[in-house]
């Protein structure tokens, strides 16, 4: 490798008419490197790389993925060529994206202003942050529809973070994540911290609903929201909020099932444990920090009720959570209520009108039971024998000419239809004569 000066000089020495090997004697390199630079193939101090860039294999991969996707995050991006065996560091990763210029220029990103921060301290053990996060698309197989949601959670002391996939964001939903996350986290905070979520307070006034008091005395914190237009106030559940969706919601496989999906949620913010911090000069990790903290063990869930809409297939089978619950023959095809109470290990499937259809023992989410009882399959079984026992079958592939009916109305309607033809083929003979008649005579045939 040549310096800038030793390569201004080798230049200055060819056009003084010296020869290559004189040179290469004069600045103590080889003919070979004295030609390179003389022809531009290299650069005044850099190196050659002597061996095989790693990223090389991984280029096509990447450039392919932002062009699909401008915003995917570099970290996620690492993740998936780690996945594919790439074994360089992430700082080499980012470089390799940077030298061939693979992500794509977003010029609205490019002119959009960010807006001032402050710091806020938060003592270990005092606050979690809580917010909802609207998901698009979310699979078909889950049936929920155009939208899912997760009630992500967040320690702002060491920014451990956990969330809960939801159908809905009413209260019974959101107590049931608030339960689930705060068991995740490893225990209750002394306040939780909320924005103007309608379920919590009122958000014109601010005040605290009757419906959410109680669940703050069952869990025995303290509840706190962010002024009007203040939401960043819970900076840390929007940061969390942020990486999951871009970390984890952008690269969820479309069949992915929702206990799947809950489990791969449940590893992502795992892997967000080992974050580095650096506290008082000493390093550690966002899961040492966590542990650290003082919270409080969490109580029975409370007793909220959970309450979805579903319909009723014609085998007499309701869908919940992964799950489905027979109920009697009869209701294919109409809209029912699934109850089921936090805490409680039964489900309650309700008609359009409140009567009750069924009660059944609860299975794990997920699992992909089939929960039925004996006297509904016996109706149903009932039912369906009943409707076919007596019934003779259709007998479709059978020769059936038509009939003498049949055939003596075809007759008479191309009978009818003939009469119409001889009618429209009559012709007025005077008019043929007059037609005939030559042109000039009158009608004593004179000219």
């Amino acid at each position: 490798m040549l310096s800038w000066e030793t390569n201004v000089e080798v230049h200055a020495l060819r056009k003084q008419g010296w020869s290559i090997a004189a040179i290469a004697r004069h600045v103590g390199a080889t003919r070979v490197t004295v030609r390179r630079y003389l022809r531009g193939e290299r650069v005044p101090g850099q190196r050659v790389q002597s061996n095989v860039d790693p990223f090389e294999e991984y280029v096509e991969y990447c450039r392919l993925r932002l062009a699909a996707d401008p915003h995917l995050w570099a970290t996620t991006l690492f993740e998936e060529v780690a996945g594919l065996g790439y074994g360089g560091s992430y700082p080499s990763f980012t470089r390799g994206l940077r030298a061939r210029s693979l992500r794509p220029y977003c010029a609205a990103c490019a002119g959009a202003r960010r807006k001032d921060r402050g710091l806020i301290e938060h003592p270990p053990g005092e606050e979690t942050q809580w917010d909802w996060v609207e998901l698009p698309n979310p699979a078909t197989s889950w049936g929920w529809g155009d939208t899912a949601y997760v009630l992500v959670g967040v320690l702002p002391h060491s920014s451990r973070c956990r969330g809960w996939l939801a159908e809905r964001t009413d209260t019974g939903h959101l107590v049931e994540g608030l339960d689930q996350v705060v068991r995740r986290l490893g225990g209750v905070s002394r306040r939780w911290r909320f924005d103007r979520m309608s379920t919590v307070c009122h958000p014109g006034s601010g005040r605290l609903r009757a419906s959410f008091a109680p669940v703050a005395v069952h869990y025995g914190v303290g509840v706190d929201l962010c002024p009007r237009g203040h939401s960043w106030r819970k900076g840390a559940v929007e940061k969390a909020i942020n990486v999951i969706t871009q970390r984890w919601w952008r690269t969820l496989a479309d069949d992915a099932s929702l206990a799947a999906a809950q489990a791969s949620l449940d590893r992502a913010c795992t892997g967000l444990d080992r974050r580095r911090r650096l506290i008082d000069g000493a390093p550690t990790t966002v899961g040492r920090l966590a542990e650290a903290e003082p919270l409080r063990p969490a109580p029975a869930p409370f007793a909220a009720i959970i309450e979805v809409d579903r319909r009723v297939s014609t085998q007499a089978l309701v869908a919940f959570r992964g799950n489905r619950y027979s109920v009697p023959p009869g209701h294919a095809g109409q809209q029912v209520t699934v109850r089921h109470r936090l805490g409680s290990s039964t489900v309650d499937i309700t008609s359009g009108r409140g009567v009750l259809l069924a009660r059944h023992l609860r299975a794990p989410d997920g699992a992909g039971m089939l929960v039925r009882s004996d006297e509904h399959v016996t109706a149903l079984h009932r039912v369906v024998m009943a409707d076919t026992g007596d019934r003779v079958a259709c007998r479709r592939k059978d020769r059936r000419p038509p009939s003498s009916a049949a055939l003596a109305e075809a007759d008479r309607i191309r009978a009818a239809h003939a009469g119409l033809e001889v009618a429209a083929t009559v012709v007025d003979f005077a008019a043929y004569a007059a037609a005939a008649r030559p042109v000039g005579r009158d009608a004593g045939g004179a000219r």
